[in-house]
C-alpha cells in the first residue's frame, strides 16, 4: 500500500494544563513537542499557538518564533499553521495573519457549524479572503470538513481555480455538532471527494485510534496528537505528543504501510522541496 502521512496536531486551542500536564503551551514547548514528534515519524506537525495566559492566538510573532525553533534543530517536518482562530473567537483578519508568514500548509475549515457549546463561523466572505491570501502566498489549503457539506463548499473553490490540485482533505470526525466518528460516515465522505484527492482523519477523543486505523486499512492518512484526545488508553492519559505518534507508525507498520518522510510527503502533496 501507500505510505501514510502522519500528521499530529500538539496543543490545539482549548487543551489545558489543569487536563494535561503535558500539553506544549509555550512557543519552546510547542518547537520541542514538533521535533520528538518528527523524530517519531511524523511529517507534518499542526500549530496551534498561546499567549501569555494560556489562550488561543493568531499572532503570527508566536508562529513566527515556533517555526524559528522547529528550523534552528535542523527539522525539516512540514508546518501546518491554524487559522481556526479558537473556533473563531480570533476575528477574522487576525486568523489570517498567520498565512502571510508563507507555511507549507495551513487550515482552510470549509463551512460554520455548532462546535460544542460555541458556534464556529466561517463566513462565505471570509473563506473568499482566506482562499485568496492563500493562492497569494504559495500555502497549500489542508481543508478541514467537519461534515459532508464542507467538500460541497471546497468543490466550490477548486471549481473556481482557488485551491490547487492536489487536493489535501482533514476529514475532523466526532465534533459535537459535526459529523459522527463511524466508519460509515467516513466512507461516505471519502466518496464525495474530487477525484485524485489525498485525505487524512482526525478524530475526537476516544475516537481517534479507531478512525486512525480504519484510514490506514482505506489507504488515507491520519491525524494523532493531544489537540484532538489527551488519552493513551482508558484513564491514561498520553504522556505528550510523541507517545501518540509512535503508536500510530507502529501500527502502520504492522498493516504494511511505511509513513512517509517529510520529504516523500512534500512530494506526494505537490509542494516544493524543502530549503533550510
Amino acid at each position: 500500500m501507500d505510505k501514510v502521512i502522519v500528521s499530529v496536531a500538539t496543543t490545539g486551542s482549548w487543551t489545558t494544563r489543569e487536563q494535561t500536564p503535558y500539553v506544549p503551551i509555550t512557543e519552546e514547548e510547542i518547537a520541542a513537542e514538533a521535533i520528538r514528534c518528527w523524530r517519531e515519524g511524523a511529517a507534518i506537525v499542526h500549530i496551534h499557538v498561546r499567549d501569555e495566559q494560556g489562550r488561543v492566538s493568531s499572532d503570527p510573532v508566536r508562529y513566527a518564533r515556533v517555526r524559528d525553533l522547529i528550523r534552528s534543530q535542523g527539522c525539516d517536518i512540514i508546518l501546518n499553521f491554524s487559522t481556526g482562530g479558537g473556533a473563531g473567537i480570533v476575528p477574522d483578519e487576525e486568523r489570517i495573519a498567520p498565512v502571510r508568514l508563507r507555511p507549507e500548509i495551513a487550515s482552510f475549515d470549509a463551512g460554520s457549524l455548532n462546535f460544542g457549546d460555541r458556534v464556529f463561523i466561517n463566513s462565505p466572505a471570509f473563506l473568499e479572503a482566506l482562499a485568496h491570501e492563500m493562492q497569494a502566498h504559495g500555502v497549500k489549503p489542508e481543508i478541514e470538513c467537519f461534515e459532508s457539506g464542507f467538500i460541497e463548499t471546497a468543490k466550490r473553490f477548486i471549481e473556481r481555480g482557488l485551491i490547487q490540485p492536489p487536493y489535501w482533505f482533514q476529514m475532523v470526525l466526532g465534533v459535537r455538532g459535526g459529523a459522527p466518528a463511524t466508519v460509515d460516515q467516513l466512507v461516505h465522505m471519502v466518496r464525495q471527494l474530487p477525484v485524485g484527492s489525498l485525505w487524512s482523519v482526525c478524530a475526537i477523543g476516544r475516537h481517534q485510534l479507531p478512525m486512525n486505523v480504519a484510514a490506514l486499512v482505506m489507504g488515507g492518512h491520519v491525524r494523532t496528537g493531544l489537540e484532538d484526545n489527551i488519552y493513551y488508553s482508558y484513564r491514561v492519559l498520553a504522556e505528550g505528543n510523541a507517545p501518540l505518534v509512535a503508536r500510530i507508525v507502529r501500527i502502520a507498520r504492522e498493516l504494511g504501510r511505511e509513513p512517509a518522510s517529510p520529504s516523500e510527503a512534500r512530494t506526494l502533496l505537490g509542494l516544493p522541496p524543502f530549503q533550510s
